[in-house]
């Protein structure tokens, strides 16, 4: 019949090889026998393998039709020439002896010829030659190993309530309880929310993990950053200090971005600090002070000259001009070891002014959070080396909060919980699984990479971070405890934070922006599946999902505020919209830019190798330079944020579904409604830009990769 040649993935699909398939009479087998048919009904049926590397199979697969009134007998897909390549879409013949009716699955079965090759199924499609209708069986999955059995429900989306059939019925349950078994929770640590039970990504199935590119590429753009920064060049030494500020421009030449030559030119003016604190990676940590602190005894006269000469400090705080951005958090964190030198953290305290002419900008920093003798209060009219000192410290400690709290913790873990409870309690036909799926693609196997390669005992924190070691947990732990669901929620984030009115906040304008168009599009879905608030309350899959996220992953909360049950369809809607803006927007937000404000080092240290200056007179250049990350340091965070910041080669944008869970008309029309009033964001965004020397385009939906797969 035919000979084959094609790609082979052995084991997880890593191995390419070539093989054959021969039919002849003379070949080494024969081709599987067809079973007699009588020709009442025929089939066509539409396969689509994947695109990506090692997507095809060389392996036999099988087909069943399954209906209302009976199911075809089990076929054999091979027609002449290739089967099954990489990205193909191959057309079938498939013999039913009687009409099966309406169709409610198909069944897929993948069976090992000569050695074991996976396969990834994009979706099967089913017509009746000259009839109109046709099903399609949305699948995106893997079949790995011999004799693999897959049954995929038709597109259509359904609540277990729309299920009537004994086989709908049972379908449902035996794909949870399967799924049940491979996606468990794991407290890998106490007190932060729950993740997958993985030792590591090799211990995900094969369905949670990185394409064959985006593997290879994870590995391999590490690498190409310390070389490009030419480590043998600089004759690195560990612990040898740079010699002077511009001495890191030596690692500045090959990984470089417009921003990040903006900052290296800009980062000692005092606007630029402050417009970090609005729209750097870590801008939600700025709020209105209405009163001075008591452990931060600021006074009118220190801060005078940094005021407008017409009005008082206490004029300002009561007209909302003050503002305070506080690291108690890091008060007390045990501080990191790097080869048996000692690290330093501060907890500091800085206040800012909204100048009417000068922008938002720094005008009292205190280190740490118990005032006396050997801690003073740093001022711009201090002596200016002291004052730059102090102002590193505070972008020492943006560091810490933006890479653990702001963004490992408050985006990746967050989203971890809810694809571990979608996966564990909602199956594929249901209407909320088809929604979030797309936003938890690659979300667990980054996390096991970021729990076993950036924050394990040897992984890079504990190598050039100072809270790397036992402080990035307890740091953690921390901001875990006082984590809120209304804090996840960027209308009550700028609320809470009194933050509303602030100039030139583009991450809070644009976050709303598209807060709004998340929440209109959830909003489309839910209204399909759900008339009423009793079909939520009615739904058992989707009150047994919202238990696991909040008793399970959110375990130990007791503030989070959010509930086990969900009773309103708004309930519903917020929470989802929470999850997409978690998984695209806030990611984009705190990731996306950190090469840009890291690449510096001395913007932003990741770590300090001398203790928070006592004494204003006595710093020094030396000290600075004795003080800021060594020369193999430096060139590992600028690898590091280079690495995990830069836009990845496969990133699908935000709202470009690859995947097409959703069938149904109407549900198609709200992606495309979506997907437009996204593009007409992103006109409005670029309009706003124009003209800025200092554009903020993170939350342009086309830089906004639809999950967090870094």
């Amino acid at each position: 019949m035919t000979e084959r040649a094609k790609e082979v993935g052995e084991g997880d699909g890593m191995v390419e090889r070539r093989g054959k398939r021969n039919y002849s009479r003379e070949g080494a087998r024969f081709s599987p026998p067809t079973p007699f048919y009588r020709e009442k009904m025929e089939y066509k049926v539409t396969v689509a393998t994947g695109t990506s590397e090692y997507s095809g199979t060389n392996n036999y697969i099988y087909v069943t039709l399954v209906g209302e009134r009976g199911e075809s007998e089990k076929t054999v897909l091979d027609n002449p020439g290739l089967d099954f390549c990489r990205g193909a879409v191959d057309d079938y013949t498939v013999k039913s002896a009687s009409d099966l009716g309406p169709l409610i699955l198909v069944r897929l079965e993948k069976q090992r010829y000569w050695v074991e090759d996976n396969w990834f199924c994009r979706y099967v499609k089913v017509s009746i030659p000259g009839e109109r209708s046709s099903y399609t069986f949305p699948c995106y999955r893997w079949l790995v190993g011999d004799k693999v059995v897959v049954e995929l429900r038709e597109g259509t989306a359904k609540k277990i309530s729309d299920d009537t059939l004994p086989l709908e019925i049972s379908h449902r349950k035996t794909e949870l309880q399967e799924r049940q078994k491979i996606y468990r929770w794991l407290a890998w640590a106490p007190g932060i929310p729950k993740c997958i039970d993985a030792k590591s990504e090799a211990d995900l199935p094969q369905d949670a993990r990185f394409d064959n590119e985006k593997r290879s590429d994870f590995v391999g753009s590490l690498q190409y950053a310390l070389l490009e920064l030419s480590l043998k060049k600089l004759a690195i030494k560990f612990g040898k200090s740079w010699n002077d500020l511009d001495d890191f421009k030596r690692i500045f030449w090959k990984l470089r971005s417009p921003i990040a030559e903006y900052t290296m030119m800009h980062w000692k003016e005092e606007w630029f600090f402050g417009y970090q604190f609005l729209n750097g990676s870590n801008p939600r940590m700025i709020t209105r002070c209405k009163e001075i602190p008591s452990n931060f005894p600021v006074t009118g006269d220190m801060v005078q000259s940094s005021l407008i000469p017409t009005t008082t400090l206490k004029q300002e705080l009561k007209k909302g001009n003050i503002f305070l951005v506080d690291h108690v958090i890091l008060d007390g964190i045990p501080a990191n070891v790097i080869r048996d030198r000692t690290q330093h953290i501060a907890s500091p305290l800085c206040l800012l002014y909204e100048h009417p002419e000068k922008g938002l900008i720094p005008i009292a920093i205190q280190l740490e959070q118990k005032p006396d003798k050997d801690t003073p209060i740093f001022l711009p009219s201090d002596p200016p080396l002291a004052w730059l000192l102090a102002k590193m410290w505070v972008r020492h400690a943006e560091f810490q909060v933006f890479q653990l709290l702001s963004h490992l913790l408050r985006t990746h873990l967050v989203v971890e919980v809810i694809c571990v409870a979608t996966l564990r309690q909602l199956p594929a036909v249901h209407p909320i699984y088809k929604l979030l799926a797309p936003h938890l693609r690659y979300t667990l196997e980054i996390n096991c990479r970021g729990r076993t390669q950036l924050i394990s005992p040897d992984g890079i924190f504990k190598r050039v971070v100072s809270t790397g070691g036992d402080g990035l947990l307890i740091l953690a732990q921390r901001e875990y405890k006082v984590l809120t669901y209304r804090s996840l929620q960027p209308k009550f984030d700028f609320l809470d934070r009194g933050v509303t009115k602030l100039k030139d906040y583009f991450y809070r304008d644009h976050s709303l922006m598209l807060w709004d168009v998340i929440h209109n599009f959830v909003s489309g879905i839910v209204s399909l599946y759900y008339k009423s608030d009793s079909e939520i309350e009615q739904d058992s899959e989707l009150q047994a999902w919202i238990n696991d996220v909040a008793t399970e992953g959110f375990v130990d909360l007791p503030q989070f505020g959010l509930a086990s049950e969900l009773k309103t369809t708004e309930e519903l809607i917020t929470l989802l919209s929470v999850v997409i803006f978690t998984s695209t927007a806030q990611h984009a937000a705190t990731n996306n830019g950190q090469f840009d404000w890291c690449a510096w080092v001395p913007n932003t240290p990741c770590t300090m190798r001398h203790p928070p200056p006592t004494d204003k007179d006595a710093v020094t250049m030396d000290l600075i330079m004795e003080t800021l990350p060594d020369i193999s340091q430096s060139c590992v965070q600028m690898a590091i944020t280079w690495h995990l910041g830069r836009a990845q080669p496969d990133a699908i944008p935000m709202g470009q579904y690859m995947e097409q869970y959703f069938t149904e008309p109407a549900a198609v029309r709200a992606i495309d409604k979506f997907r437009k009033e996204l593009k007409e964001l992103e006109e409005q965004i670029i309009a706003q830009n124009e003209g800025l020397e200092l554009q903020y385009l993170y939350l342009c939906p086309s830089r906004i990769e639809n999950s967090i797969t870094i």
